[in-house]
This record gives structure tokens, sequence and C-alpha cells, in this order.
């Protein structure tokens, strides 16, 4: 059991894991794995307990109920699985401005809220009109053989190479 105690693990071995999840979730819920509609679901109940039935007139909210579901707990596993994962290999920290934000950009706290949560409401925003988040395409799609999954996996990835690349430019080659 000591590999729960390390600091990084296996991608091989993790990778394997995932695909058993996914295996086994397609198995007992005939549902894939993934995590952006359980964000869109939470959005959906705090909006139901501001505003009440009325929500139920949105068709966005009679496609995906406003409740707390098995990728809503999925969600609180990973949480509470990466939290207990840190904590065992010594590196639980609660950071409010990671080291690197601070080298670039300084500390103040109000411009990393701001950047977090537009940050935030813009991955949620790609995910839903991208129907489902990295992990839903690339690891249930992908799985699947979907060709739109498998396009937005090798998307994500150019995406990526352009943004750190561009950032990596912008910011002087760190």
């Amino acid at each position: 059991m000591n590999w729960l105690f390390l600091k990084t693990w296996s991608p091989y071995l993790v990778g394997i894991g995932i695909g058993i999840l996914s295996w086994i979730s397609l198995l007992l819920s005939n549902k894939a794995i993934g995590c952006s509609t359980a964000y869109v679901r939470t959005g959906g109940m705090i909006e139901k307990f501001l505003r009440g039935k009325q929500i139920k007139e949105r068709k966005y909210f009679q496609k995906f109920e406003p409740k707390i579901d098995w990728e809503w707990m999925l969600v609180i596993g990973i949480i509470i699985g990466s939290s207990l994962s840190a904590a065992l290999s010594g590196q639980f920290e609660i950071e409010i401005i990671p080291a690197i934000w601070s080298q670039t950009f300084g500390n103040n706290i109000f411009l990393r809220l701001i950047s977090a949560i537009i940050g935030g409401t813009l991955i949620g925003f790609g995910s839903r009109l991208a129907g489902g988040c990295t992990s839903g395409h690339g690891i249930s799609g992908s799985l699947q053989l979907s060709v739109g999954s498998w396009l937005a996996l090798a998307l994500f990835f150019i995406g990526g190479i352009i943004t750190s690349i561009s950032l990596f430019q912008l910011l002087g080659g760190l």
C-alpha cells in the first residue's frame, strides 16, 4: 500500500484505472464519465432556489434537470479523492495565489479571483457549447469511438499547444 503515499503515480496505471472506471460506469448506469453537466445542474439548483418553479420554463433545464445525480457525486468524489491523495503524499496545502501566478502577475488577490471566475466561466461555457468537457470527450467519447470526441480531443491538444507557446512568448520566456 506504499503507492498511496507516492507524490506522483504512474500515468499508465492511472489511465488503466480510469478506463476500468469508465467500463463500470457504462455497465452499471449506461452513462459515460463526464463532469461538466454537474456544474450546470448546480447552477440550475441555485437558480431554482432563487427563482422557484420558474426554472422549469427553461428548455435547457428541461433537458438537464437541476438535481443531484451520479455526475454530481463524481465531482464530489474527485474533490475528496484528490484531497485525500494530496494529504497522504504530504503535498496537501491551501494556496490562494500559486507561486507561478505571484511571480508573473503579483500578489493581488482580487486579480487572481477575477481571473479564476472569468476562466471558469469560459471553460464552463465552452464545455457546454462542445457538448462536454475534456474528460467527457477525451475519456468517455474516445472510448466510445465518437468521431466528434476524437476531433475535440485533437483540438484540445492543438489549442493547448498554441496557448502555452503564446503565453510563454507573452510572458518573456519565464
